[in-house]
């Protein structure tokens, strides 16, 4: 039934024709990608792909709590029985929950010790996993030759089991090249322990998927794939793009949490039940505090930009004290792994927007992020179309990691388009 209706066209398919059948047990793939990106969704859909099959998953998800990856999986599964117009629709739902276990944990560390003592507690249960997926496991804390022997560890634990293994790896923008054909940091340090290199590299509306290490094979094949960002579903030359529904708590506001604007994304983000992460730093109180992430002043200078280069794109300067720069260089981290941007503001016939809000807009353009403007003098949304302004109807939130920011003098009606906004987007799921 599946095999007939989806197996054949699925990009977990044609992504293993590309690369020699794919893993064999014992063996282990990494997708990489930056924040935002599509981790998550990639090894959903490998996870859904294998539950299908009654291939027995176990599916860790750190840093992320159960609710989260279940609504993933219910969201990938729907739209993709939507799409294939699967026959038997919950009868291979029931077979995707009766051969899935999920184990979520707020911890982003995972040792091969935990997977055993994951292992033999639903060994009582005669659950033995054939894919173990890891997502969000944390690459960068401690030695290079520990983490190394952990990863050897768990491969030998998939090996034991006859399963294989699939984990999710974040990079940096900072230092990821343009199109990778090789492993990059953090993975290029355990080559000899990846079996399967995956990158994500977002190109426009879609994702597309690069191949970086198949096994020994020097270069590996090209991989023929665009995937939709927030479903990992494979994007078919000439076919319309269709609605994807994914619960609200899938979604994700990145905000500085300041009054105004700000402020009032969140609010909507906890009433609507939308996950909030609320970037600050040492000495600086947000109005928001849920999700709150204070930045280090290492991670803040990740977002450093010269001078010059703001006043150039701005048109303008902003005042140099050492509170207001490091706001602006918190900004970044809001706009940086966003999917879209919304700000409420005033767009100024420059085109650049209004205040310190002109900053993230301006990022926004930069990183060729999807923009959205709310002018509070216009009463009207607009979107960056790459050179000019154009206004924009019935908008609603897509990608489900977004930015909600703008101006601390919200009016009436800026208020209202934020609630409208979120009122379109989850208001009937």
């Amino acid at each position: 039934m599946y095999a007939d209706q989806v197996s054949e066209n699925s990009p977990i398919r044609i992504l293993e024709r590309c690369c020699r059948g794919g893993l064999a047990p014992g063996e282990l793939g990494v997708v990489m990608a930056r924040a935002g990106v599509g981790k998550t969704a990639f090894l959903v859909q490998v996870g859904l792909d294998a539950a299908m099959r009654s291939q027995p998953v176990l599916h860790v998800a750190l840093g992320q709590d159960l609710e989260h990856v279940r609504s993933w999986y219910d969201a990938l599964f729907d739209d993709l029985a939507q799409t294939t117009r699967l026959e038997d629709r919950e009868q291979v739902r029931a077979v995707v929950s009766e051969n899935r276990v999920i184990q979520a944990s707020a911890d982003t560390s995972f040792s091969h010790e935990r997977l055993d003592d994951i292992v033999k507690l639903y060994d009582r249960a005669r659950f033995t996993p054939a894919l173990i997926v890891v997502d969000g496991l944390d690459w960068e804390t401690g030695a290079v030759v520990e983490r190394a022997a952990e990863l050897g560890a768990l491969k030998l634990i998939a090996k034991r089991l006859g399963a294989v293994l699939w984990l999710s790896a974040q990079t940096h923008r900072d230092v990821t090249p343009a199109h990778p054909t090789a492993l990059i940091p953090p993975c290029v340090a355990y080559a000899e322990l990846i079996d399967i290199g995956v990158f994500l590299e977002p190109e426009g509306t879609h994702v597309s998927v690069r191949l970086v290490k198949d096994h020994a094979t020097t270069p590996p094949a090209d991989t023929p794939l665009q995937l939709h960002t927030d479903t990992m579903r494979l994007v078919e030359d000439g076919a319309a793009e269709t609605e994807i529904t994914l619960a609200p708590r899938s979604f994700t506001l990145l905000s500085g949490g300041a009054n105004g604007a700000e402020a009032a994304f969140g609010a909507a983000a906890e009433r609507w039940g939308l996950g909030e992460i609320t970037f600050s730093f040492a000495g600086h109180q947000t109005v928001r505090e849920r999700g709150l992430v204070e930045l280090s002043n290492a991670e803040l200078e990740r977002g450093s930009v010269s001078e010059a280069y703001m006043t150039a794109q701005l048109h303008r300067s902003f005042p140099g004290t050492p509170t207001f720069q490091r706001l602006l260089k918190s900004i970044w981290h809001q706009v940086s792994t966003a999917g879209e941007v919304f700000v409420i503001g005033e767009i100024l016939d420059d085109d650049t927007v209004k205040g310190g809000t002109g900053w993230g807009a301006e990022l926004a353009k930069h990183l060729r992020k999807r923009l959205y403007v709310y002018d509070q003098t216009k009463v009207q949304w607009f979107t960056w179309t790459g050179d000019r302004w154009t206004e924009v109807e019935a908008l609603r939130i897509r990608r489900t990691r977004f930015t909600g920011t703008g101006t601390r003098f919200l009016t009436d009606a800026g208020k209202q388009a934020i609630e409208d906004l979120f009122e379109r987007s989850f208001g009937d799921k």
